[in-house]
């Protein structure tokens, strides 16, 4: 027989499950309405019905529609981040953001899965690129990050990212060739991970030597 004190100590996790539960379904809710009906035509009503919350609910998940349509962006560059810093540390700085992001793409589709359907995941994606309101968030986005990998980049190389131009650089030139990547990918008839996963490798694999090489001394 269980007691109060194990009763107790369950209840935390159990809670957590039904929050992630009602944000997964939220999230899928959404890209669904957006995808079919289009996101200025979704309202957060609709979103929060079709879940059977109410909008207080969605708003407890989402500070809005622009949120919770870009969270499958926050998950491509949360694991992003994490493949880079556990890149090995003999590996060039372009190598290692190109191996990341590749990496990142070949393991997607099961992290992908356990939220949403991978092929609405990847429509998402495509319906961001053609949402002018969305396309903008998404850049903004992209910027800050881009400041986060610099540190990465320089922190892996030894390298001071406010006096040396190069982590900046070599960023930079990385999130101008994925923002090529996206459009291309976006603009293609094939939507699948394969497809940006090659798009990928073959446009970083076109960035001229200089920038592959290795930094660090020693």
């Amino acid at each position: 027989m269980e007691t109060a004190e194990a009763t107790a100590a369950e209840r935390p996790g159990l809670r957590e499950r039904k929050k992630q539960r009602t944000h997964d379904a939220l999230l899928r809710a959404a890209l669904e309405l957006f995808t079919t009906q289009g996101y200025e035509a979704t309202t957060v009503d609709e979103i929060a019905e079709a879940v059977d919350v109410s909008q207080r609910t969605f708003f407890r998940y989402f500070a809005g529609k622009e949120e919770a349509a870009l969270a499958v962006i926050d998950l491509a560059h949360e694991r992003f981040v994490a493949a880079l810093r556990a890149r090995p540390a003999h590996e060039a700085p372009l190598e290692a953001l190109r191996n990341a992001v590749l990496e990142g793409w070949d393991a997607m589709g099961e992290a992908v899965a356990r939220i949403v359907p991978v092929d609405l995941y990847l429509r998402g994606y495509g319906m961001i690129e053609s949402t002018p309101a969305l396309l903008a968030a998404h850049l903004r986005r992209t910027d800050e990050w881009a400041r986060e990998i610099e540190a990465i980049v320089a922190e892996r190389e030894g390298l001071d990212v406010r006096t040396d131009p190069r982590p900046r650089v070599a960023v930079a030139v990385f999130a101008g060739v994925m923002r090529v990547t996206e459009r291309l990918w976006a603009m293609g008839g094939d939507l699948s991970v394969e497809a940006m996963r090659e798009l990928t490798a073959a446009h970083l694999d076109a960035v001229r030597p200089s920038l592959a090489e290795k930094w660090r001394n020693g």
